[in-house]
């Protein structure tokens, strides 16, 4: 790993698929200890586009069970919503006992796209990098653990996946037109990202950042860091076994279903 937590070498995807299996594992064990503890979490994911944040979702939340791993990834806000108090349509999300709730972006859009382009008056932006800090050490006050990473994606690699997406037909959906307007303002988010970091980055509340050139290792890193932020235990369950199945009632269960409309065999 060379300085300032820039990788040397992509990671090899035999590495990197090893190393994954032993942390998804892991999170197994998280997600048996959160539910007997009735444990409450939020891990919150920002970044520039491109910055490999659904990815690194997806490899968090591929092997756990969506009910208590639960990925929120918000539209743009109806009129309803415009109308509301800014983190209303946040919170309703926000974890029970027994929950890790994972915001694909969150309440920080204020900071960023809305700030950037326009979609939130100065006035709104000031008033919520002044009321956010207080608002966060509410939920942590409340026993909710948070957690705040920012995916740090470098302008050449960000140009390399915008340009891979344009010419796969299995992307080009990533690739919104907000998305090439937040390309040609490179400076204009650095500044944003800026302005948030200082505003609130708390003690309570604090930033982590990862660099994410490195697709692998950044989920490696990310994935790491979640397991050393919620302390947990490997939790003992006696071993399962299948009963033996009953014969009571036995019938041929098979030939109740001719005649019924079984989709083509393609493959």
């Amino acid at each position: 790993m060379a300085r300032n937590g820039h990788a040397s070498s992509k990671m090899k995807r035999k590495d990197y698929e090893k190393e994954l299996r032993k942390l998804q594992v892991q999170l197994c064990h998280l997600q048996e200890w959160v539910k007997e503890k009735k444990l409450r979490a939020i891990i919150l994911f920002e970044g520039r586009d491109a910055a490999g944040k659904g990815g690194t979702i997806k490899a968090i939340s591929e092997k756990v069970s969506p009910r208590v791993f639960r990925v929120v990834a918000l539209p743009a806000p109806s009129e309803r919503e415009k109308s509301q108090m800014f983190l209303q349509r946040y919170m309703q999300h926000f974890p029970a006992g027994g929950e890790i709730v994972i915001f694909d972006r969150s309440w920080y859009n204020r900071a960023g796209v809305e700030y950037v382009m326009g979609f939130c008056a100065p006035e709104e932006h000031e008033r919520f990098l002044a009321l956010c800090p207080q608002i966060e050490k509410y939920i942590v006050d409340a026993g909710i653990i948070l957690i705040k990473l920012w995916l740090e994606v470098g302008m050449d690699e960000q140009e390399q996946r915008f340009r891979a997406r344009i010419d796969d037909p299995l992307r080009q959906w990533k690739l919104s037109p907000m998305d090439t307007e937040s390309y040609r303002r490179w400076y204009e988010y650095s500044r944003a990202r800026d302005l948030m970091f200082k505003a609130t980055h708390s003690r309570h509340a604090p930033w982590h950042l990862i660099r994410s050139d490195d697709k692998r290792r950044a989920r490696l890193n990310c994935i790491a860091h979640v397991l050393e932020s919620i302390p947990f235990k490997r939790i003992s369950r006696d071993p399962v076994r299948l009963p033996k199945r009953s014969n009571k009632g036995r019938y041929d269960d098979q030939a109740s279903l001719r005649g019924m409309e079984f989709i083509a065999g393609r493959y």
